[in-house]
């Protein structure tokens, strides 16, 4: 089936800032830890937790701090509670370094020969989450990898999910949402010991990824990297979870089960994850509408943190629609 307009208008290349005030965090919880089988998940909150929930699942070697405090500001002013946590293997959640990396001979031939884990398993994870939290469905949105699991989410556990948005992901199928060529060598690079270092590795890879259309905020982006360096950054574990995705497979088929109102944004310049894997992902779930970004790559540029979240919310608006009754009929 194909994809439906987009929810919003597509959108614009811009420099500078959107001149968007946030204020400063009245609604966060401290890190709390919550034990889901044989892991542990460092997660977050904010808002208040009567309101409808957005569970936000983050991507590969990734933590939770990339969902911005204000970008969960935003969504707490629309009126819902947030949830933000690492996934296992990143952060402070539960590193599995009883479990062996996969080679780089095994990720290149995309045969991972005893994956420690798969997107089943992260998925559980976040719907083990939702059990820890008492939240019986949440609105769950993913983002590159976070994406994969938040459709693996929709499909096995459909009650869980009432609505989803799937940001820079793809279906796992080869023939769409691959790297350019020069992209694949970063995902197989060891990040330095040495914070600097670290720093510096992963703000030229950001050069290389991110969103050409949009100054960047290089300031707020060395923060955060040297936030997550503090919080502990692990190849291994990064490892460990791409061979997760290449372990899993194409999902397509599973994708097409999806009932969930479904939305995926995707950058039209995103380099790691081309936009045919957008364009794929709303073919394959019923329903799905697609909002394509232009000059938007593989990050979050905070001038469409506005745009993102409103469409999140619109597409959230679809789940109460699809819960009203319809009005009797007069006869």
């Amino acid at each position: 089936m194909p994809p439906r307009r987009p929810l919003v208008d597509e959108g614009r290349s811009a420099r500078g800032s959107t001149g968007v005030a946030f204020t400063r965090m009245a609604h966060a919880s401290a890190e709390r830890f919550c034990p889901v089988g044989e892991v542990d998940l460092c997660f977050q909150t904010f808002g208040e937790p009567s309101d409808p929930t957005v569970l936000l699942i983050m991507g590969l070697g990734t933590q939770m701090l990339a969902w911005h405090e204000d970008f969960c500001e935003l969504l707490v002013q629309r009126g819902f509670h947030v949830v933000r946590f690492d996934n296992r293997d990143c952060g402070r959640s539960t590193h599995l370094d009883q479990f062996p990396p996969p080679t780089v001979t095994e990720l290149l031939t995309r045969h991972i020969r005893h994956p420690a884990y798969t997107l089943d398993d992260l998925a559980q994870d976040a719907a083990g989450l939702l059990d820890h939290l008492e939240i019986d469905a949440a609105h769950v949105v993913g983002a590159s990898m976070g994406g994969m699991i938040a459709q693996t989410l929709a499909a096995r556990s459909p009650a869980r999910v009432r609505s989803l948005v799937s940001i820079m992901s793809n279906t796992g199928s080869r023939r769409h949402g691959q790297p350019a060529p020069r992209v694949l060598p970063l995902l197989l690079r060891h990040p330095p010991a040495d914070k600097d270092a670290y720093i510096e590795q992963m703000v030229h890879v950001f050069g290389i990824v991110g969103s050409p259309g949009y100054e960047r905020d290089e300031a707020g982006l060395r923060a955060l990297l040297a936030n997550s360096h503090d919080r502990g950054t692990t190849f291994s574990g990064t490892a460990r979870q791409l061979a997760a995705i290449l372990a899993s497979g194409n999902r397509t088929a599973s994708l097409h089960t999806i009932r969930a109102p479904t939305l995926v944004i995707h950058g039209a310049a995103d380099r790691l994850v081309s936009p045919s894997g957008g364009r794929a992902t709303a073919r394959a779930i019923p329903g799905a509408h697609l909002l394509l970004l232009a000059g938007m790559g593989h990050d979050l540029p905070r001038q469409l943190w506005p745009v993102i979240v409103r469409a999140i919310a619109l597409n959230a608006s679809r789940d109460a629609e699809r819960a009203t009754p319809a009005a009797p009929v007069a006869t």
